[in-house]
C-alpha cells in the first residue's frame, strides 16, 4: 500500500513502476485514505511519505507498527537527514529511504522486507532457477527476487541452456516480435540492471556474463 500525497509521482512513477516488478499496488494520497484503505484489506507492506496533507507520516508509521506489528513499513521521503532517519525507523519502519530514490534501490528494499515476512523455505536447490508460477528467480540457497515480465522472458531462455552461450540474436527473438527494430543495447542494459537487482536483493551475484561478439552464458 502505497501513500504518497504527490500525484504524479504516485500515479505515473512509483505505482506503475512497482507494478511492472510484480507488486499488487494500491495508491492512496492521504492518511484519511489509508485508513479507508486498510479497513478494504490490509497489506503486506506499506510505503510511506513523511510529508502529507493530513498527518505526520512518522505518526502514521507508529500507528500502523502498533496495530499491524507483521506488516512491513518502508518510509519514503524528501526528509534526508540523520535525525530523521533515525526517528523513522525508531517509529517502526524496516526501512528509510530519501528522495529521489532510484526504483531498482525502492523495489529491492521492498523484497529485503518481503523475505522477512514470507522467509523461504529452507531447501537446498543447488542451482540457478525460476519458481513454479516463475515470478521469482530463486538462488541455490533458496533465497528469491522477483522478476518483470521481460526479466521472466529473458531468464527463462537462458536457463533452458544453462552453461551455454545463447546468442544476442537468439535473446532479442525472446523479448520482441520486431528484432529488426530492437536497439541491442537495450538487452546490455536489462542485463545490467539485473545483474545489480540480484546482486542488492539476495546479497550474492547472478553468474550471467557476457561472451564478447556472441551473447550470453549462465552458469547455473
Amino acid at each position: 500500500m502505497l501513500l504518497e500525497d504527490d500525484d504524479l509521482l504516485r500515479d505515473r512513477i512509483l505505482a506503475p513502476k512497482l507494478a511492472q516488478f510484480g507488486f499488487e499496488v494500491v495508491a492512496t494520497g492521504s492518511a484519511a485514505q489509508l485508513r479507508e484503505a486498510v479497513r478494504q484489506g490490509p497489506p503486506d507492506i506499506f510505503v510511506l511519505d513523511v510529508g502529507l496533507p493530513d498527518a505526520d507520516g512518522f505518526e502514521v508509521a507508529r500507528s500502523l507498527r502498533a496495530t499491524m506489528p507483521d506488516a512491513g513499513i518502508v518510509m519514503l521521503t524528501g526528509r534526508g537527514d540523520s535525525v530523521d532517519r533515525v526517528r523513522g525507523l525508531f517509529e517502526g519502519a524496516d526501512a528509510y529511504l530519501s528522495k529521489p530514490v532510484e526504483i531498482d534501490v525502492l523495489v529491492a528494499t521492498l523484497y529485503s522486507v518481503a523475505r522477512r515476512l514470507h522467509p523461504s523455505p529452507s531447501v537446498a536447490r543447488g542451482k540457478w532457477a525460476l519458481s513454479p508460477d516463475e515470478w521469482f528467480l530463486l538462488s541455490p540457497s533458496g533465497a528469491r527476487v522477483m522478476l518483470s515480465k521481460s526479466e521472466r522472458r529473458l531468464l527463462e531462455a537462458m536457463l533452458q541452456h544453462a552453461d551455454e552461450v545463447v546468442s544476442r540474436e537468439d535473446l532479442i527473438s525472446v523479448l520482441t516480435d520486431d528484432i529488426h527494430a530492437f536497439d541491442p543495447h537495450r538487452l546490455d542494459s536489462m542485463v545490467h540492471r539485473l545483474r545489480r537487482k540480484v546482486l542488492a536483493a539476495l546479497g550474492e551475484p547472478l553468474p550471467l556474463n557476457a561472451v564478447h561478439g556472441t551473447g550470453y552464458i549462465l552458469e547455473a
